[in-house]
C-alpha cells in the first residue's frame, strides 16, 4: 500500500486549554467527515458555551483534505482561524476540525498574541489527539439479492472495505466504501455474480 492510499484523520474527540493574561482558550478536536457533522458540532459547542466570546475554527474534510475552511468569528482577521488551520496543515490530517472556543479576560492580547493563542491551543489538542492512518475509499452502493448476501458479505471482508450502512430484505442494499488500492480487485469480483448492482456514489 502507497502513501497515495493512505491519510491521516482523528478518530475521537479531545479538548486542551490555553490561557494567556486571563483569557481562556478550549481548543475541540473533533473528527467529522461532512460539513454537515461540523455545523452540528459547532452548533452544539455554542449552546456549550453560551458566554464565551468568540467561537472560531477551521476545518478540512475529505480524503484528499480539499474541503476546507476558516473562521475568525470576530477576532481580527487572520489572527484565529488560519493559524488553527497551518496545526491541522502542519499535522496532515483530514477529516478533521478544530473549535476553538475563548472566554475574553479582560486584557486585549494584540494580534501576535491571539495568532499565537489559537495556534498554542490547537496544538496542545493535537497534541493529545491520536492521530490515526486511513485507507482513501471509493464509495459504492451495491444492491443485490439476498441469496447474494453471503458471497457479497465474503468480498466486502476480504477487501478490507467498509460497510457504512445496510438495508437487508428482501432485496438488499449496501453502503460500501472500498479502498482505493484494492478497488480493481472488488469490481473485478463482483462482475462475476449475478444480481449484484454496483453504482458509485460521491
Amino acid at each position: 500500500m502507497s502513501e497515495q492510499d493512505l491519510y491521516y484523520t482523528i478518530e475521537q474527540e479531545t479538548v486542551a486549554e490555553f490561557k494567556d493574561r486571563g483569557s481562556k482558550f478550549l481548543a475541540y478536536a473533533v473528527p467529522v467527515n461532512s460539513i454537515e457533522k461540523f455545523k452540528q458540532k459547532l452548533q452544539q459547542l455554542k449552546e456549550q458555551h453560551p458566554k464565551a466570546n468568540h467561537h472560531c475554527f477551521a476545518y478540512r474534510i475529505g480524503a484528499d483534505g480539499s474541503t476546507f475552511r476558516v473562521s475568525d468569528d470576530g477576532e481580527p482577521s487572520g489572527s484565529a482561524g488560519r493559524p488553527i488551520l497551518g496545526q491541522l496543515d502542519s499535522k496532515q490530517v483530514t477529516n478533521t476540525a478544530v473549535i476553538v472556543v475563548r472566554y475574553f479576560g479582560g486584557t486585549l492580547l494584540g494580534v501576535p498574541g491571539l495568532i499565537n493563542a489559537y495556534k498554542t491551543a490547537t496544538a496542545l489538542v493535537l497534541q493529545t489527539t491520536p492521530i490515526i492512518q486511513k485507507q482513501i475509499e471509493v464509495n459504492y452502493i451495491v444492491e443485490f439479492d439476498y441469496t447474494r448476501m453471503n458471497e457479497v458479505m465474503m468480498i466486502l471482508k476480504q477487501c478490507n472495505c467498509t460497510v457504512v450502512e445496510q438495508e437487508l430484505q428482501l432485496f438488499c442494499k449496501i453502503k460500501t466504501g472500498v479502498p482505493k488500492n484494492r478497488l480493481e480487485e472488488v469490481l473485478y469480483r463482483f462482475k462475476d455474480l449475478h444480481d449484484v448492482h454496483l453504482i458509485k456514489t460521491v
